[in-house]
């Protein structure tokens, strides 16, 4: 029987504040950060229904732990979801969260689901990135790939191989400057509205709340050239232009968007196309590339008809790379326009619903854009990219 495809929204996301790795959320529990961010989309949307959610379906790159037993199904019970409600577990490595809100939207399309919550978490303090895992031997012994490509800096520091004409220096600018737009974000008040404070304790210190990211930092551009290059002796990467280590989650409500019309809720975005594609391992961070070459030709458009830009800042050079291809300049104020990873934080899973959040935030403010787009580089060699349709343009009644 024929069946009509229908569009699908981003209603809401919220995230955690990120932590660095072991740091204040040290003693605090990966799913508890994100049932808090469940619970919250539940507080602020209210004219939903609970048990109108067909599906949670959350992240996380190391599932074991505080990260395992299904977490979508276990945080969906914690966070006070009814027990009808299902929940599944996905991997992804950092694109985890992109897939979550992909998977969801290709069931509320196709009429399976009306509600979906996906989303991400990652608690590097407690799981470090490689932990318990045992790659088959056959992968280096057969040469399928380069031992570098298990080690995501230095398939950074293979993709300034490739690309020599992306120096250090502006690799570093990079950096210093996410760090000054996201300081900007938070004295204009921009970020905070979508954190969901989060209720700290320690053995030693007592109680506490988390209510802005740990990671960013004052610097500048001398600072940056005087700091390591772990990834190799006289390397370009470094923990000025790359994201550090962190710990945080996030989750995102999606729709069809007759059942959004038909509750009340808001429609922050429309979902146009999506595309995840796999590169050479080893240069893992030109993945954002052709997969927005991939989405943006699934979608009936060109790179001139995106207005606003949120990519993962796993590195500087990765950014930089799909900007050059692009011909888009370094400070383009389409892009990230708050900021990015190397100054908020990337906890992997949990990153790609930031970057839709923020989207969401910015097409609300900026009605003169019509389409935005969400991109990320992934491990193992893969890209991911999502492009939305701001709902508030104001051609859309022409």
């Amino acid at each position: 029987m024929p069946r009509e495809v229908r569009e699908v929204v981003f209603v809401d996301g919220v995230r955690t504040p990120f932590g660095k790795a072991g740091g204040m959320y040290a003693e605090t529990r990966a799913d508890d950060l994100v049932i808090r961010c469940i619970r919250e989309l539940m507080r602020r949307n209210p004219q939903l229904p609970p048990e109108m959610v067909d599906e949670v379906a959350i992240a996380a790159t190391t599932q074991t732990g505080d990260q395992g037993l299904t977490i979508g199904r276990t945080a969906a019970l914690l966070s006070g979801l009814p027990k009808t409600v299902p929940g599944y577990a996905i991997d992804r490595m950092c694109a985890g969260a992109m897939t979550a809100v992909t998977n969801v939207a290709g069931g509320i399309a196709m009429g399976a689901y009306d509600v979906a919550i996906a989303g991400g978490v990652e608690h590097m303090g407690h799981h470090p990135m490689g932990e318990g895992v045992d790659p088959n031997p056959r992968i280096l012994a057969e040469k399928l790939v380069d031992p570098s490509a298990l080690v995501m800096g230095s398939t950074a520091e293979n993709l300034h191989d490739r690309l020599p004409g992306i120096t250090k220096e502006r690799t570093d600018r990079y950096g210093l400057n996410s760090q000054l737009k996201t300081a900007k974000a938070y004295a204009d008040g921009k970020l905070q509205p979508d954190m969901v404070p989060v209720a700290l304790r320690s053995a030693e210190q007592g109680w506490g709340l988390a209510t802005t990211d740990e990671a960013p930092r004052e610097t500048s551009m001398e600072k940056l050239a005087t700091l390591k290059t772990p990834f190799r002796p006289h390397g370009r990467v470094t923990a000025g232009n790359a994201a550090g280590l962190n710990d945080g989650a996030t989750a995102a409500l999606l729709a069809s968007e007759e059942t959004a019309r038909e509750l009340g809720l808001p429609i922050a975005m429309r979902m146009v196309s999506y595309g995840f594609v796999g590169v050479e391992p080893e240069i893992m961070g030109y993945g954002p590339i052709p997969s927005t070459e991939k989405a943006l030709k699934k979608a009936g458009l060109t790179i001139d008809d995106i207005g606003l830009f949120e990519l993962n800042e796993a590195f500087a050079i990765q950014v930089l790379a799909f900007l050059d291809h692009y011909g888009i300049a370094d400070d383009d104020p389409r892009v990230n326009p708050w900021g990015g990873a190397i100054a908020i934080g990337h906890p992997l899973a949990s990153s790609g619903v930031r970057l839709m959040t923020q989207l969401a935030r910015h097409f609300a403010e900026h009605p003169e854009v019509r389409y935005g787009l969400t991109a990320m580089c992934i491990g193992i060699g893969m890209g991911g990219t999502v492009i939305w349709e701001n709902p508030n343009w104001d051609g859309a009644a022409k």
